[in-house]
């Protein structure tokens, strides 16, 4: 076995990497950027090596600076996790000539398969039904329009080299397609180093389930089920599953078996992913695939008990595998969320800075279920705008689908994160969306049902009266804390009552509070009442709470006359007064937000790249006004309305702050 390998990646995944090989008892080299170089899987390695500057097309994609790496170390082994250089064959070919190991497929077979146009020459050859598309190389934005006219709209805008959802992009006219092509060849280097496109026509309505394949050099191959990656945004995953909730154990088998095969004929070895899109019928039609280790990884581990990482470093040891495809069962059913540094009330934009609270939910078991969650990052670090967004992929498991659930609502209730924009409050929508909970998803679904974008959620009744309840029991302790302050006057002593009013999401709600020792029994005034009990003290930023037995996480913070509680998705200002300050309070006028409806802000700290449009210009609704580049991803801003520019205050190579105004309209 190895005695030392060197992981080139940063975040979570080499974090994962560097936790086998210490199961296995193999030590591990870090590289890292100047960004990275108080990262944590930097700390969590036995070495680390400085590669460059921030900018991965300077560190972590330069191969020279890798196999300098690995000399400098003697390492004798190389997992490059996912992206970067993981499906790269010149750096494959680089490590074969130094006689060092890679931990991932022959360079054929990453060849013949990480190339999305070659792979799909070779399914088509191999009789695998593919999607319809134009595999040959694009030259530039004419002939882009012209093929995707041919194909039919909408069309699929793809890098050959690309992965993790960077340059993709979906056309549905020809002046999307103009622009979709740029875009995505303009990240397609920037990410990749190759810039290569090719188009296929976009499926509406599918299902993208993938086959997770492992196979050793001496001709075994097994495949461990499949995951449910349907649910996307801007085609890169959000929410994962394993198994999925819409396949039969025979079409599980004919994509198993087809996927195995496909692996085999190109040599393959190492753990790999075949990707197929389904229809309604359960239809597969092969997509591409990954020849690396996936982000989603995790879900198939969880019911299978399979450590993937593992198996990859013994297959690249030369070891066969030692499980059969009999050995391989389903057990219980796991879910992973992606935690994203996106502001789901900005449209997705990436958000970027320092984490002022980071505390995940303990991993281990959780109300009838396990959690784990695979990070990166840590309470104080800070999200760079040079890589990727994602902060953790926080997955739970459980007996049953259901369960698994349940434990994750509570999870990503529990899971405190502060300093940036992030999507935890769009993961917890979805787990209660009735689409997502019955399984009726497609790669349609955030689409469909947030067309016009996340505006947080709106709790049902139910739910309202459960938080209206904690919160009335929460105040009363803290109202208790405040009559024991030392120091007052006498015969001045503050008297804590029994009835209050809570109001919170538009409602007003009364309740009559009934305390003891145990806990307090809320009644309402319809008759109703709930008991709570629970573990939260004033000052604490997180309350497990417990109604009528039931468990319930709330996020808490402080304002004037209640709390600020997020929980379900929801984010709400509760105010917890007595009867006469309710009275009171409903005297007091509003304040309204300042109107910034003649100004374009910028959403997300980026780059201005370019700017479209010149002071004096009129623009349409929709025009194109600039691009801002964030996070390798290039977002255009657009105008909402007809107007008249009036003033432009930054321009290309300009680097803005969330809220910067861009321009100005009459």
């Amino acid at each position: 076995m190895f005695d030392k390998i060197l992981i080139a990646n940063r975040g979570e995944i080499a974090c994962r990497v560097i936790k086998t090989a210490r199961k296995m008892g193999i030590k591990t080299v870090a590289v890292y950027s100047e960004a990275d170089k108080h990262a944590l899987h930097v700390e969590m390695a036995d070495e680390g090596v400085h590669i460059g500057p921030p900018p991965a097309n300077q560190s972590y994609i330069v191969i020279d600076k890798i196999m300098q790496a690995i000399k400098d170390t003697g390492a004798q082994a190389v997992h490059p996790g996912y992206g970067f250089l993981s499906e790269n064959p010149k750096f494959a070919d680089a490590l074969e000539a130094a006689g060092v190991a890679f931990i991932g497929p022959p360079k054929g077979a990453i060849e013949a398969m990480g190339d999305k146009i070659t792979s799909k020459k070779i399914a088509q050859e191999a009789g695998v039904s593919t999607v319809p598309g134009y595999m040959g190389l694009i030259e530039d934005a004419d002939e882009a329009v012209k093929i995707s006219g041919e194909i039919g709209y909408p069309v699929m805008i793809k890098a050959s080299a690309g992965g993790g959802g960077k340059g993709m992009r979906i056309a549905w006219n020809d002046e999307e397609a103009r622009e979709g092509f740029q875009s995505s060849k303009n990240e397609a280097a920037s990410s990749f180093g190759d810039d290569r496109i090719f188009i296929e026509k976009f499926v509406t309505q599918p299902r993208h389930i993938e086959i997770q394949v492992l196979c050793d050099a001496h001709g075994n191959g097994i495949w461990l089920n499949e995951r449910e990656c349907s649910i996307q945004r801007r085609n890169q995953k959000v929410v994962e599953e394993a198994p999925s909730p819409f396949l039969d154990p025979e079409t599980r088998k004919a994509m198993g078996d087809q996927a195995v095969a496909l692996a085999k004929a190109v040599g393959y070895t190492s753990a790999g992913t075949v990707e197929f899109i389904v229809d309604g019928e359960k239809n597969f039609y092969f997509l591409e695939m990954n020849t690396r280790l996936q982000v989603e990884h995790p879900v198939t581990e969880l019911i299978t008990g399979v450590d993937l990482v593992e198996q990859m470093i013994r297959v690249a040891n030369g070891e066969p595998l030692t499980i059969t495809q009999d050995d391989v069962k389903i057990n219980g059913w796991a879910i992973e969320n992606r935690l994203y540094a996106e502001d789901p009330y900005r449209g997705f934009l990436p958000s970027i800075g320092r984490l002022t609270r980071y505390r995940p939910p303990a991993e281990g078991e959780l109300h009838g279920g396990i959690v784990r969650n695979d990070t990166g990052v840590y309470e104080g670090g800070e999200i760079s705008m040079y890589y990727d967004p994602m902060i953790a992929k926080l997955c739970t498991w459980a007996s049953t689908r259901e369960a698994a659930i349940e434990v994750m609502r509570n999870a990503l209730d529990s899971f405190e994160v502060e300093g940036i924009g992030h999507n935890l409050p769009f993961l917890a929508a979805v787990m209660d969306h009735e689409r997502f909970i019955t399984g009726n998803i497609t790669t349609a679904f955030i689409a469909e049902e947030y067309p016009d974008g996340f505006e947080g959620v709106t709790l049902g009744t139910d739910a309202l009266r459960d938080v209206a309840a904690a919160c009335a029991a929460m105040n009363r302790v803290a109202e208790i804390r405040r009559t024991r302050i030392s120091g007052t006057l006498d015969n001045h002593e503050r008297q804590v009552g029994d009835h209050w009013n809570v109001s919170l999401q538009g409602e007003s709600i009364d309740v009559v509070l009934s305390a003891d020792k145990q806990g307090t029994t809320v009644k309402f005034e319809d008759g109703g009442e709930v008991r709570v009990t629970g573990d939260w003290t004033p000052g604490h930023a997180l309350a497990r709470m417990e109604l009528n037995g039931k468990p319930l996480m709330l996020k808490v913070g402080k304002i004037s006359g209640g709390f600020r509680i997020r929980t379900r998705g929801a984010d709400l200002k509760v105010n917890v007064r007595t009867p006469r300050q309710a009275e009171l309070a409903r005297l007091m006028p509003e304040k309204l937000p300042p109107d910034t409806s003649k100004m374009l802000l910028c959403p997300m700290p980026g780059l201005i790249v370019k700017v479209n449009v010149a002071e004096g210009d009129e623009v349409q609704e929709g025009q194109a006004l600039c691009t801002v580049e964030a996070m390798k991803m290039e977002n255009i801003l657009r105008a909402e309305r007809r107007g008249k520019v009036s003033k432009i205050n930054a321009g290309p190579g300009d680097s803005l702050a969330v809220d910067d105004v861009i321009m100005e309209f009459e």
